[in-house]
């Protein structure tokens, strides 16, 4: 059987393998169900744990101006998480805590089959390539299959922390617009 994306999330809201889901409410990515353009990043903070959507604070506030100076939409991509709890204090999940949730990326990444997937920081990147150095490869498409790219970026939470990631961010989404111009991937 395959499932829907919003049977996915009526699943996840009874699921309780995770530790995380005894003081933080689920969030699921959100967007179109049909993005050519899927952006990962690590875990909800505390506004996404508050609202039960992914990117919705500070960081994703910065992650929409990103988007849109490439011309799209939020509307126009699919936006989730490695982890789908709020890890305490906004600390870093924990390796289990990521293989434990990774089976929900998995089915949000089947159904929705974007071509090009923006792992936001090195706990998403860690997950297509584990030896890989988000200070190395960031802005730069990497092939992970005929039919996905992998295109790694800076999560947008570090520009807000060290004011020099900003243009890199920035530069780099210029990149991932050039990269989508040039393999015809269009809003």
């Amino acid at each position: 059987m395959v499932l829907t994306l919003p049977e996915l999330q009526e699943k996840l809201q009874a699921w309780d393998g995770c530790a995380l889901s005894k003081n933080a409410n689920p969030v699921l990515g959100e967007g179109n169900p049909n993005a050519d353009v899927m952006f990962i990043g690590e875990a909800p903070g505390q506004k996404e744990d508050e609202l039960g959507r992914p990117f919705v604070g500070a960081a994703g506030k910065f992650l929409d101006e990103l988007i849109e100076s490439m011309g799209w939409k939020r509307s126009d991509v699919y936006i989730s998480n490695v982890v789908k709890y709020r890890p305490p204090d906004n600390r870093d999940p924990t390796p289990e805590e990521k293989e434990q949730c990774m089976p929900w990326l998995m089915l949000e990444i089947a159904l929705i089959k974007p071509k090009v997937i923006v792992p936001l920081g090195r706990h998403s990147l860690g997950h297509f390539y584990q030896k890989m150095s988000i200070s190395n490869v960031h802005g730069t498409a990497q092939k992970l299959t005929d039919d996905i790219t992998i295109f790694p970026i800076y999560h947008p939470a570090a520009a807000l922390h060290n004011g020099n990631l900003r243009q890199s961010l920035i530069d780099d989404f210029a990149k991932l617009k050039e990269y989508l111009d040039e393999s015809e991937i269009k809003p």
